[in-house]
């Protein structure tokens, strides 16, 4: 098995208000070599696969700054340091940007975003039989447009370039693991 690299130093090159660009000083353990290593250090996010009662996804759609164009993403967010956990979290970005809540929460994975260069992780929720208690309220410079589809879509959408988002597919794979564990498939409901 490799060793874990030794911690050496951290010197700080860059911080803004979602991220800390930071050089990391290590050693190997196998070899003694050194070296720097760029890790953007930022808090965890979350993602949630809302369902409503009636087989529909809770998606928004939203201009993204990186790739330039508008994108189709389910809701999902930061974890604030105000929340409770990663669940209230959860709870919180889904009735923000949708307006959305559900009283039947389930954490369905976590993954690392990008371990090469994010010392991050996301943790992806589904709550099911969600329904719209309020208009969306979303913080700072979001711009969202609600977009409800029929779950058996969410493939097509997936397949054809419409969801492109890397974090978003690998909680629609969260999802589709969680139903092959309940012997359903993503497409039923869980509570019928």
């Amino acid at each position: 098995m490799i060793k874990h690299w030794r911690h050496i130093s951290t010197r700080t090159l860059a911080e803004t208000p979602i991220f800390t660009l930071n050089a990391h000083r290590r050693s190997s353990q196998e070899t003694g070599r050194q070296g720097d290593f760029y890790v953007l250090d930022a808090g965890d996010w979350v993602n949630v696969v809302a369902v409503t009662r009636d087989d529909r996804i809770v998606l928004v759609e939203q201009y993204r700054h990186g790739v330039r164009r508008t994108t189709l993403e389910i809701p999902g967010g930061m974890i604030d340091a105000s929340d409770e956990s990663p669940e209230h979290a959860a709870r919180r970005e889904l009735l923000e940007e949708t307006g959305f809540a559900s009283d039947n929460w389930r954490c369905i994975g976590i993954v690392d975003p990008n371990p090469a260069i994010q010392s991050n992780r996301c943790h992806t929720f589904l709550a099911l039989d969600s329904e719209q208690v309020s208009e969306p309220a979303p913080d700072g410079n979001e711009e969202l447009r609600l977009v409800l589809e029929p779950v058996s879509s969410v493939r097509t959408l997936a397949a054809e370039g419409r969801i492109e988002h890397a974090l978003v597919v690998a909680a629609l794979y969260w999802w589709e693991l969680s139903a092959d564990e309940r012997g359903s498939t993503p497409v039923r409901r869980s509570n019928p």
